[in-house]
């Protein structure tokens, strides 16, 4: 097996690191300080005498791939290989002199660089992974749509948009980055943007800070926020970022995360103020309007493919009087709107029948689950569908003026 380029492995790095502060405008000050002993790191590395440690990371790296994924014994490997490299650093002749401070940056520098070398075989790495995170993610998407803060008890002196949109904003950064201490950041300054109103609110209504009053929020910001892949992202944390950084503060907001989303996994109706019946319609509407929206979305997607392939076809030889017969064949799923009495057929009626019965069946339906939400929520759902039925007459008329003009 050939070695790692010395030269390599410390432009990955150093590369990799200028991507980071580029990126990370929410990092703290102590992140910032870690620069000048990361660089002494990337320094030592490229010294020959640390060939050594070169070899054994690439080495560990490429061992990888010579086993199927299996994420808890995956973690233990390198949580086990973060420490015996520890304890090669503290032993080697380059790092005698070497501060904890050096230690522990070079140590959060090596974290960064074989977590993003290994992130498409640790992160989301099993079926079973993909399936919790779409489970969780559908269910947010459905509370979305009626849960509000009063529904978690959390009082309106805490219920400062603002800050709230801030903190939702921090957490779905989680998804930007590969490195487990960076994703771990986002979700500390989610928290910390949280505990920072309780802070203030705190001060200004001369009232204790309570802790109950920080999970609710933090709560109701993940509802809000939905980040993509959260279970995934958590597992990847608590088996990859160092054990000895995952402690104090970041221990305790981390698992208040994890608290947060096992809550709303097993969300019911006791476990919120409110009405159970309420509860149970306001779910029921939600899960209809994402299927109208969801149809909506696949109408709209096929008519944009179908629009495509006959701006496609103007470029083909065509007969002039089939032009009418390909529009119906290739564009509108409503072939018979702008149809006249004297151009249907016998042979229509079971067709237009069939159909009519299922749009009176969705109306019907719609309508039950519209009139259970309140005024706030109906209106711009309305707004919505109507704009999408718009659109999907527009794209109508556009087939039909395209085919017009072809015809001429």
């Amino acid at each position: 097996m050939l070695p790692l380029p010395l030269f390599h492995f410390q432009s990955l790095l150093n590369l990799d690191y200028s991507i980071n502060i580029n990126n990370m405008n929410t990092e703290t000050t102590a992140e910032s300080r870690s620069t000048t002993p990361f660089t002494d790191f990337l320094n030592r590395m490229h010294h020959p005498a640390s060939l050594d440690l070169v070899r054994s990371i690439k080495s560990f790296i490429v061992s990888f791939s010579f086993y199927q994924p299996k994420p808890e014994n995956d973690g233990k490997k390198v949580q086990d290989f973060f420490l015996s490299m520890e304890a090669a650093m503290r032993d080697h002749p380059l790092w005698t002199t070497a501060s904890e401070e050096d230690i522990d940056c070079a140590m959060e520098g090596l974290e960064k660089y074989i977590m993003i070398k290994l992130f498409s075989r640790t992160f989301s790495a099993t079926p079973e992974d993909a399936k919790i995170d779409y489970e969780i993610s559908e269910k947010i998407s459905l509370l979305q749509t009626f849960l509000k803060p009063e529904h978690l008890d959390i009082p309106p002196i805490h219920q400062i948009e603002a800050s709230l949109m801030l903190a939702e904003k921090e957490l779905l950064k989680i998804n930007a980055f590969k490195a487990p201490h960076e994703k771990l950041l986002s979700i500390l300054n989610c928290c910390r943007v949280i505990n920072n109103v309780l802070l203030n609110v705190a001060m200004s209504e001369h009232v204790p800070a309570g802790a109950d009053d920080f999970l609710p929020m933090l709560i109701y910001v993940t509802i809000k926020a939905n980040p993509p892949k959260l279970h995934s992202n958590l597992k990847f944390i608590k088996l990859f970022r160092r054990q000895a950084k995952l402690v104090s503060e970041a221990e305790y907001y981390f698992t208040n995360l994890v608290s947060a989303t096992s809550f709303i996994v097993d969300l019911n109706a006791k476990s919120l103020s409110m009405d159970e019946t309420k509860f149970e319609e306001s779910m029921q509407a939600a899960k209809l309007i994402n299927k109208v929206s969801n149809e909506s979305s696949s109408t709209c997607q096929m008519s944009q493919q179908q629009n495509n392939e006959c701006s496609c076809s103007e470029k083909m030889p065509h007969k002039p009087d089939a032009t009418g017969v390909q529009v119906l064949q290739h564009g509108s799923n409503y072939p018979y709107m702008e149809a006249k009495s004297r151009g249907l057929t016998v042979g229509d009626v079971d067709v237009l029948l069939s159909d009519y019965k299922d749009l009176v069946s969705k109306y019907t339906i719609l309508c039950k689950a519209i009139s259970c939400l309140s005024t706030s929520e109906r209106e711009p759902l309305l707004r919505e569908i109507e704009k999408q039925s718009a659109g999907t007459l527009l794209s109508h008329h556009a087939e039909i003026n395209t085919a017009t003009h072809q015809h001429n």
